[in-house]
């Protein structure tokens, strides 16, 4: 039987006025990380910017058939995501920029705004990216909408970057498994501000601690940076009075006055927010002696030295100076050009060592020239980065091309006596298992696995039966006080030790339109 016209008309209308009084959410992000000691640049393409129905696709929390997604009226405009590099060009920022306002003013108005940043964006030309990016959103969604930030912890928040901000959170965690956590945790306190009509909350308190250190010191696997994250999460959940807070250790490889820690803590009690910020910055300030390295480290010849000795394997070295992970340009060829000057690796029959990675397009249209099985003999890297070392020489046999990778394109794997050298056409951070596994390697079987990054990623740490971070040159260098800091505001510890102890009371940030 078919039913009534009515009915069917009234399920209609009661549908449309639930979508209808959904809050109406837009989305919209722009994130590197990106180091001004390297002279890479970063362009347009690098960040593989998504827009639409596509940006969903970075967040799992936001599937169609989540809760989530359920509890509002989404309008993703553009999201894009650079691996870090050097800082990006003013075109690039610009155009990106221009194409993300451009669809957030189709949709507006709206009732709240998540923005995904990392933090640490350096464009060409501006020292506060992030807060340029943020004033720009609002002159187009005005300042009734309520806007959640989430970052990286190794970002850095300038006054105006707070004040234009209603709710702000960051990863508790380095490495950064919880990162998709803190996003979710972002869009969850929007949705909920809205839902209760609580809005912005009208506290938001703002502490600047002068430490600036790499991430491979403040690492929240050993102490004490493990038992100072530690005390976040009881401080900012579930706690009456205040919605978030973090601690933003900040970004040690671009020199700028906003580069230096942050405590933020935002919330409805200004005693409960007070107390909280200023508790995690004495206690940031309080341990600052302590930080130290993640793992052993050491100059690299005497690394090699004890990684062929070692009985344990793989033996994990960490390049770290030219980590792109970080914001290096990942082509430094210094590390590889050492390594095959060692006589243990000169023989096929050597000491198994694979070495990521080293980008020269050139190089790989000559492998993919050869083909597998080929012979070849010419030169890699060193193409951006040229500081330490001249572009490296690899005569050797092709043993695998792989097509297609997001970051990377092209693949090559050259045997080069007992070393397994991973040239690709783009520069490209090799964290995971199957990273090395796709292209025919097998680094748990390798008596050494040499990559370019810093604290090795979960999966990698999970592998290594010892690991040590040789201290090598690069945009990144770990040894703070080689890098020709400029423009950072000083006093700043480590760079001047016995500095006097700052001022650690919590600073008040106007509610954003105020």
């Amino acid at each position: 039987m078919k039913k009534p016209l009515l009915f069917i008309l009234t399920l209609w209308l009661n549908a449309s006025f639930a979508q209808s009084t959904l809050p109406r959410i837009a989305i919209a992000g722009l994130g590197i990380e990106s180091s001004t000691f390297s002279p890479a640049v970063t362009h347009e393409e690098a960040f593989h910017p998504k827009t639409g129905e596509q940006v969903f696709t970075s967040y799992p929390f936001l599937t169609p058939d989540s809760p989530l997604r359920q509890q509002a009226q989404w309008f993703p405009s553009l999201v894009g995501k650079s691996i870090p590099g050097g800082a990006a060009t003013r075109e690039a920022y610009e155009s990106l920029v221009t194409k993300m306002l451009d669809l957030l003013k189709q949709n507006a108005p709206y009732d709240g705004l998540y923005l995904d940043i990392h933090g640490a964006m350096s464009v060409q030309g501006l020292d506060d990216p992030e807060g340029d990016l943020i004033t720009r959103i609002r002159q187009v969604v005005g300042y009734k909408t309520l806007l959640s930030t989430s970052m990286d912890l190794h970002g850095c928040v300038t006054k105006r970057l707070a004040q234009n901000t209603d709710l702000m959170t960051c990863y508790r965690m380095a490495p950064h498994e919880d990162a998709m956590q803190t996003k979710e945790r972002a869009v969850q306190h929007l949705i909920d501000r809205l839902k209760n009509g609580k809005g912005k909350p009208a506290y938001k308190a703002w502490i600047p601690v002068p430490i600036l250190l790499p991430g491979e010191q403040t690492s929240t696997r050993i102490e004490p940076g493990k038992s100072l994250y530690a005390e976040v999460a009881p401080l900012a959940d579930n706690n009456s009075g205040i919605v978030d807070g973090g601690i933003w250790i900040s970004y040690a490889w671009a020199d700028a006055p906003r580069n230096h820690g942050v405590i933020m803590m935002v919330g409805d009690d200004q005693a409960k927010v007070a107390k909280a910020a200023e508790k995690l910055a004495k206690h940031f300030w309080n341990v600052r002696s302590k930080f130290d390295f993640v793992a052993p480290v050491g100059k690299l010849d005497e690394v090699l030295t004890k990684a062929i000795a070692s009985q344990k394997k793989p033996f994990f070295i960490s390049d770290t100076g030219d980590n792109p992970t970080a914001g290096a340009a990942g082509d430094v060829t210094w590390t590889i050009t050492e390594i095959l000057k060692r006589p243990e690796f000169r023989k096929a029959d050597g000491p198994t060592l694979i070495y990521a990675s080293i980008p020269d397009p050139a190089f790989v249209k000559k492998a993919q020239a050869v083909g597998v099985g080929g012979s070849i003999e010419g030169t890699a890297g060193a193409i951006v980065d040229h500081r330490f070392a001249k572009p490296v020489a690899l005569k050797g046999t092709v043993e695998s091309i792989i097509e297609g990778d997001r970051d990377a394109v092209v693949e090559v794997v050259v045997k080069v006596g007992s070393v397994h050298v991973i040239v690709t056409q783009k520069r490209k951070p090799y964290h995971k298992e199957k990273d090395f596994t796709r292209l025919g390697l097998k680094p748990r079987e390798a008596d050494i696995v040499v990559v370019k990054i810093g604290y090795l990623e979960p999966e990698l740490y999970n592998m290594q039966k010892d690991w040590i971070m040789a201290l090598t040159p690069g945009g990144v260098d770990q040894d703070l006080y080689r890098l020709p800091y400029k423009h950072i505001q000083r006093p700043m510890y480590p760079l001047d030790k016995n500095m006097k102890t700052p001022n650690l009371s919590a600073q008040w940030i106007p509610v954003s339109g105020k």
